[in-house]
């Protein structure tokens, strides 16, 4: 029997990466298949020598990025994205090995694109790697060339050079947060959510193809820039607030950890005046002075950069300075975000000046008229009202008790449940990452738990109602018990893509269930997003028991109601 090799590609997907290799390596021992695997990309990845690559018979490459595809010669190949080898790893082998491959041709057929693309969503975890790996598969079926640069939660990966930007047909933006265009000044281009490459990223290219518009240097497309009608145009608020919260996050994150880390040191009073030149004052000062107080200007410089492109980021920290000192929160920095860069755009749409001037524009004319707008609405007509309106919120929050926790922690942990990572989801998710802001932190703990639940629940049913979901099912369960511990929600699609209406309603009922008790035991949470990971660094989480209880419950509960109302596989 011929040796089979198969390559997967890492990067930012490390995680799944490996759990793919894992899945292949697994199923390839139950068929007696031999088989050589290399992790791409990664420290210990295990290149294939030589005299492997001579004796194998076909190559399976799995995943985006560079495979080193030219070690392969005339070898027949087949492709994978990292999705299929999850959610079926059998198929994919079955496709391998029968000799349905795509086999390499000298020339680019006549159709042949070259498209360049960049895929990021809010947190940049699942949704960022979920569109690119939709989008690679989707051109590898179709023929096309495609480069892909994630935007995800360490910055950029696979960064597009400019040769290769020069050299494409189109550039296709996936994307729930703004996005950077300037290098793309000249090229065809095409923008929408990561929604589209999920869901069907055959239609989307081909839709990209047909309808991208060329891109003008300034940030518009020359042919829509009034009137944009793209996914990614109907996005609207929900893009630039999201564009907001992931540049937020690291403040939050780096903030939290800093706080709790200066309780553990110094005691519940390091930070107390008394205590300068302790090692828990300094590391409370570097959370609580420095990166909180970032944390709204942040989040308002960089919805005015999702609306305004550059020219909105200094008006927009400079609202979001002033909310913050009139103690109008993250309310008042979304406000000030908004106000920012829909009045950095108008004026830099509607000022024009003679082309020997034009330089002053982003320099001086728009960062000083934009400021002094958005500073003087912030001060005399946003502030006041907003902070009120924060203040009440917060007093009720963090009076919570009873009944209103029950109803708060349902309603939180059951949005986290709904769409998986769509819109409900992140709007949770980014409401309860703002209030941390605040200093109210228990909405966190019932979005995370919330979050948690659906693929930890979902991989305990296939353990205990087995008969209730076919193999593939079963063997993904291991992977979705990962994504789950690490806060990753998205690791209940497939599951619930196969079976919506019976699957969909047990998670919403585990989460609600998570989330309601968590805030009903006063669990807390200072850091927005770790997973089961920040249960060990002190003071990190409030009640770390009820925690787990909690998150026990709500997994227990989508267990039990999946493996009852599911049906069993025909």
């Amino acid at each position: 029997m011929a040796q089979l090799l198969a390559v997967v590609g890492g990067g930012d997907l490390s995680t799944h990466a490996v759990l793919a290799l894992e899945a292949l390596r697994k199923a390839a021992d139950r068929r007696n298949q031999p088989i050589a695997l290399e992790l791409r990309g990664a420290p210990g990845g295990n290149p294939l020598p030589d005299e492997t690559i001579r004796n194998a018979g076909a190559v399976l490459l799995v995943g985006s990025g560079d495979l080193g595809e030219g070690r392969f010669g005339a070898l027949h190949r087949a492709r994978a994205a990292i999705t299929d080898v999850l959610t079926d790893v059998n198929a994919v082998l079955d496709r391998a090995l029968s000799g349905s491959v795509d086999t390499p041709t000298a020339t680019a057929a006549a159709g042949t694109k070259r498209i360049v693309a960049i895929t990021s969503c809010p947190t940049g975890i699942a949704h960022t790697f979920m569109a690119a790996e939709g989008l690679q598969a989707a051109a590898d079926a179709l023929g096309h060339s495609i480069r892909i640069e994630t935007q995800g939660s360490v910055g950029a990966r696979d960064t597009l050079t400019a040769a290769e930007i020069a050299a494409a047909d189109i550039v296709l933006i996936a994307a729930d947060t703004g996005v950077d265009r300037t290098r793309f000044a000249g090229k065809r281009l095409y923008a929408t959510n990561t929604k589209a490459a999920i869901r069907d990223g055959k239609s989307l290219i081909a839709t990209a193809l047909a309808e991208a518009q060329m891109h003008a240097a300034g940030g518009t497309t020359e042919a829509a820039a009034e009137k944009p009608d793209t996914a990614e145009g109907k996005a609207g608020a929900y893009k630039h607030l999201m564009t907001g919260v992931s540049f937020m996050l690291p403040f939050v994150v780096a903030g939290g950890l800093l706080i709790a880390l200066a309780f553990a040191v110094g005691g519940i009073d390091a930070m107390a005046p008394g205590h300068e030149g302790t090692l828990g004052y300094a590391l409370g000062q570097i959370g609580a002075k420095g990166a909180f107080a970032l944390i709204v200007p942040a989040l308002a410089g960089y919805i005015a950069y999702s609306i305004a492109d550059r020219p909105g980021i200094a008006p927009g920290m400079v609202g979001g300075m002033l909310a913050a000192n009139l103690q109008a929160g993250f309310l008042g920095g979304i406000a000030a975000g908004f106000i920012a860069g829909y009045t950095a755009r108008f004026l830099n749409q509607h000022i024009r000046l003679h082309k020997n001037l034009e330089g002053l524009k982003p320099v001086l004319i728009l960062p000083l008229l934009a400021t002094t707008i958005t500073g003087l609405l912030m001060i005399y007509v946003v502030g006041v009202p907003v902070a009120a309106v924060l203040s009440a919120l917060t007093a009720w929050l963090k009076g919570m008790q009873g009944a209103s926790a029950l109803v708060l922690g349902l309603v939180l942990g059951g949005m986290m449940a709904i769409d998986m990572g769509g819109p409900i989801n992140k709007a949770a998710y980014a409401s309860a990452a703002a209030l941390l802001s605040s200093g109210v932190d228990a909405p966190m703990a019932a979005v995370m738990l919330g979050g948690m639940t659906p693929p930890l629940g979902l991989a305990l049913a296939t353990r205990l109602f087995p008969a209730r979901f076919t193999k593939p099912e079963r063997e993904a369960g291991g992977a979705a018990a990962v994504l789950g511990a690490a806060f990753i929600t998205e690791g209940a699609i497939p599951f619930a893509a196969a079976d919506p209406l019976r699957v969909i309603p047990s998670l919403v009922a585990g989460s609600a269930v998570a989330g309601a008790l968590a805030l009903t035991l006063g669990v807390t949470l200072k850091v927005p997003h770790g997973g089961l990971f920040v249960l060990p660094i002190p003071n990190a989480v409030t009640n770390p028991l009820g925690a787990v209880l909690a998150l026990a419950a709500g997994t227990l509960v989508t267990a039990m109601l999946a493996g009852l109302l599911k049906k069993r596989p025909a």
